[in-house]
């Protein structure tokens, strides 16, 4: 039965001693203060609740395990924070990739407006709507040769594909790969060594990890609300991979789409100078979806 949520605010000083009643080992309590007051009791709640005590059944109680610290909780915070900017940094390099594959195929078969024809997309692509939200996105911008073109060329908010391509979000280049002819889809999956249906599978749930690290939402211990898909390759299944539903997959999914860039191996060395520390804890690996030999792993190495 559900209840009227009656929970009254506390002061940052009545938070820290509400985790202290419950177990929580506060050492300095000004630092601890200064963390809450930075961070959140809520958004925090998050690191602590691997921390949390379980009863006989194995159900989580609000108490925490003996030993546990306050200073453990920033630092899984910490750790979390670090991950989601090495995400963000290695999809803002396949983002950028990816947005010049599309623009040189397009700008070179179809020319500089192609992209406004529906007839150069699949007949199933709701190629309207895309191209609507594409000029909302381009009437946003601000930068300078957005700018320079409105005030010289007419035709805004359509611009060249090469311009247009610069203000599209990773969703809206997502729905595009998407619904290009599969001649074209092929030309620039072939570029990354993938199939087609798998790179636009891949740019969705890229889109939407991008979005999970642009609120500065969790990366550990998430169970992704939107996935990729299984593929038959053993490398990308159990036990080689455990699961596609953990980060460990999308660092995968980085992993193979950076070697394409060529500059993948310093981010790799990057996230194992992260993730060892973590990773020496078995129950934490099967949070981030680790193998035990994750670092040899086929496509990790």
């Amino acid at each position: 039965m559900v209840e009227s949520y009656r929970k009254p605010a506390l002061t940052f000083s009545e938070q820290l001693e509400h985790l202290n009643k419950r177990g929580l080992i506060i050492n300095d309590h000004s630092y601890a203060l200064l963390q809450l007051s930075t961070i959140s009791y809520y958004r925090l709640s998050a690191y602590w609740y691997p921390f949390r005590l379980r009863d006989n059944n194995g159900n989580i109680t609000s108490n925490f395990v003996k030993g546990a610290q306050f200073e453990d909780v920033i630092s899984l915070y910490e750790f979390d924070r670090h991950l989601r900017l090495l995400v963000i940094d290695a999809i803002e390099r396949i983002e950028v990739y990816i947005r010049t594959l599309i623009t040189y195929h397009l700008g070179h078969k179809y020319g500089a407006f192609g992209h406004i024809d529906p007839l150069n997309f699949h007949h199933k692509f709701n190629h309207a709507q895309w191209l609507s939200k594409l000029n909302d996105e381009a009437e946003r911008s601000n930068d300078a040769f957005v700018t320079h073109y409105k005030s010289k060329y007419s035709g805004f908010p359509t611009m060249p594909i090469w311009m247009m391509t610069e203000v599209m979000s990773l969703g809206s280049l997502s729905i595009c790969y998407k619904g290009l002819n599969h001649d074209d889809k092929k030309v620039i999956s072939n570029k990354l060594g993938l199939h087609h249906k798998r790179l636009a599978d891949w740019l969705h749930t890229l889109t939407y990890i991008r979005n999970v690290c642009a609120h500065h939402s969790r990366l550990w211990n998430r169970e992704l609300a939107i996935r990729p898909e299984t593929s038959r390759d053993s490398e990308w299944n159990p036990p080689v991979t455990p699961r596609n539903d953990r980060i460990f997959y999308i660092l995968l999914m980085l992993r193979y789409l950076l070697k394409t860039t060529k500059n993948g191996d310093s981010w790799r060395k990057q996230c194992n100078e992260l993730i060892e520390p973590i990773a020496i804890d078995k129950e934490w690996r099967m949070a981030m979806g680790l193998p035990d030999n994750w670092k040899e792993h086929p496509i990790w190495k």
